[in-house]
């Protein structure tokens, strides 16, 4: 079956544009879900499109089956002193497309300008349960595989922080309002060098 959609359907590989915003975002939640990868859902969310869509526009793709949206991939470019590398932050196809070749499509894209650009490294990264994201990654040559470890604490549940939630009304009590210093709008993860990665795929075994 998945041989006769490849087929079929030509698949079309393009720069993402303002109406794709909300089904990208809306796709990514339909396939990052708390269920399958808590990772991923913790860390997926509309500024993960916006700000990449906004940074690095030139490395946010599109695939289109039959003019409907079948999958994504968000990339960013990281330079350091000696080396630039290139970032897969998201990769994402419809399921209905799975195994259609789709996502091989969307990375090969995105690989070719990244190198047009000046990349000579690739980073990847996913949640360690994702084993198909894992399998697609290392079919493309990637290697050192590596969990991530993440660590949480609920404030709420720790003696030394707790009064600090009192104090600003973030706890059971109530607080003097304060005001707010305007918040800036959260930007694409590689535009600060210090914060860590946390991209993903979602795949098909197969595709």
């Amino acid at each position: 079956m998945a041989s006769e959609r490849t087929h079929r359907h030509d698949i079309t590989i393009r720069e993402m544009e303002l109406d794709d915003l909300a089904p990208v975002y809306h796709l990514g939640e339909r396939l990052f879900t708390c269920d399958l990868y808590p990772f991923l859902y913790r860390t997926w969310d509309e500024w993960e499109v916006v700000g990449h869509y906004n940074t690095d526009p030139e490395f946010s793709l599109v695939a289109e089956v039959d003019d409907a949206l079948a999958g994504f991939i968000i990339g960013t470019l990281i330079s350091k002193a000696s080396w630039t590398y290139g970032y897969i932050v998201w990769l994402g196809v419809d399921r209905v497309h799975h195994s259609t070749g789709v996502a091989h499509k969307l990375y090969d894209k995105l690989v070719e300008r990244m190198v047009e650009a000046g990349a000579r490294y690739l980073i990847a990264d996913t949640d360690p349960s994702n084993a198909a994201a894992l399998k697609f990654f290392t079919k493309k040559g990637f290697k050192d595989e590596r969990e991530h470890v993440v660590l949480s604490l609920n404030l709420s549940r720790t003696e030394r922080y707790r009064a600090l939630l009192e104090k600003y009304g973030n706890g059971h009590g109530e607080a003097e309002p304060r005001a707010k210093k305007p918040r800036r709008p959260k930007t694409a993860a590689a535009k600060n060098p210090e914060k860590p990665l946390c991209g993903a795929t979602s795949l098909d075994p197969e595709s």
